[in-house]
């Protein structure tokens, strides 16, 4: 188990991914927070849990079967990682933190990422899927720049401002 890493996971990456794509920006591994959340959003008072089903004990998930040999052992550790979880989110809600848990199973590709992302957050500022800026309302609406920024070969140089000046 020693090979097993516990930060910088695949579906982390994915999910922090999804989670900067949709507009939002958070620290990671949050060490003076309960459980050391994968992700924290301390604007929006939010810490995002990417969570193993096998690990985690992902109930009806298929990745979440227990090893025919050991069980005792297993059985064990799953149930003692599922109440340790359970302790990090009450006391964190306790601290008035909201707190999201991510599967793997349902984030595996980016567009679910994001999808689970924006339905947990009440977002109302986010990146379009183009990467220019657009404020997103509630309502859904977009509203956009109009005004383009002046050409460059408009713009007064040091060189045509003295030369005007003579």
């Amino acid at each position: 188990m020693a090979a097993v890493k516990s930060k910088n996971t695949a579906p982390e990456i994915i999910a922090r991914r999804a989670a900067h794509r949709l507009g939002l920006r958070f620290r990671i591994h949050g060490r003076g927070l309960p459980g050391r959340p994968d992700m924290v959003l301390p604007k929006h008072r939010t810490v995002i849990f990417v969570n193993g089903c096998f690990w985690h004990g992902h109930e009806g998930c298929d990745r979440s079967r227990l090893p025919k040999s050991n069980v005792a052992f297993w059985t064990e550790k799953i149930s003692r990682n599922r109440l340790r979880d359970s302790r990090s989110r009450t006391r964190l809600e306790e601290m008035g933190w909201r707190v999201i848990i991510l599967w793997e199973c349902e984030i595996r590709t980016l567009e679910a990422a994001s999808a689970r992302i924006s339905v947990e957050m009440p977002l109302t500022r986010r990146r379009s899927a183009g990467g220019s800026k657009s404020i997103a309302t509630k309502v859904g609406r977009t509203k956009r720049s109009t005004e383009k920024p002046p050409a460059i070969s408009k713009l007064p140089t040091k060189l045509s401002r003295r030369r005007l000046s003579r």
